[in-house]
């Protein structure tokens, strides 16, 4: 067992809508070629998942797995494995073009949860965040206030949501002070 700790230590807030610590999350960055069949087949012996489309999302019960660009994904898994996983999918690619890096501690993870979630986001993020642009299984990686972060939809009112650990206690504190009570325009709930 690991004795690290995520960047805020477990902090949660209750606001307009609840914003939490994820806590210590596994993450893998593979970059590589998405035609690759030794690509697609590692990445699902991995996870347990295909590979995600553009701007897509992927949740299962080994893992998940995110699109972040034409040739990078970004894999979850349990914080205890993440090097595991960087040894299975180094063996599974060797003589392919491909890198696979553990970059858990490199990154703080926060989960919001509460029907206005949308506009917490929507207050930093230049991102069209309405549901006809935006669901849940899409994933956007963006701007937070001026740094820079990943978020997605995991349910209908919970969003996750990924930053560098050097901002991490910077976006918490944005987060909390962007969640306050009574602060929401309702514009994505309005009826």
């Amino acid at each position: 067992m690991s004795d690290a700790v995520s960047v805020v230590n477990g902090a949660s807030f209750d606001g307009a809508v609840q914003v939490k610590d994820a806590g210590l999350v596994g993450m893998v960055t593979l970059r590589g070629d998405f035609t690759s069949d030794s690509l697609a087949k590692a990445v699902k012996s991995a996870v347990g998942l295909a590979l995600p489309e553009a701007r897509q999302v992927k949740q299962g019960a080994k893992g998940g797995v995110a699109w972040m660009s034409p040739d990078e994904l970004l894999l979850f898994c349990e914080y205890d494995t993440a090097d595991a996983l960087v040894a299975k999918l180094n063996k599974a690619l060797a003589g392919e073009h491909f890198l696979a890096v553990n970059v858990s501690d490199a990154r703080a993870s926060f989960t919001l949860k509460g029907a206005g979630v949308r506009e917490v986001i929507a207050k930093g993020s230049p991102a069209d965040l309405s549901p006809e642009a935006f669901r849940q299984g899409e994933i956007r990686r963006s701007r937070l206030g001026q740094v820079a972060v990943a978020f997605w939809l995991s349910g209908p009112d919970t969003m996750e949501l990924v930053c560098f650990r050097s901002v991490g206690s910077f976006v918490y504190d944005w987060l909390c002070v962007a969640a306050e009570k009574g602060t929401l325009p309702e514009y994505f709930n309005a009826g």
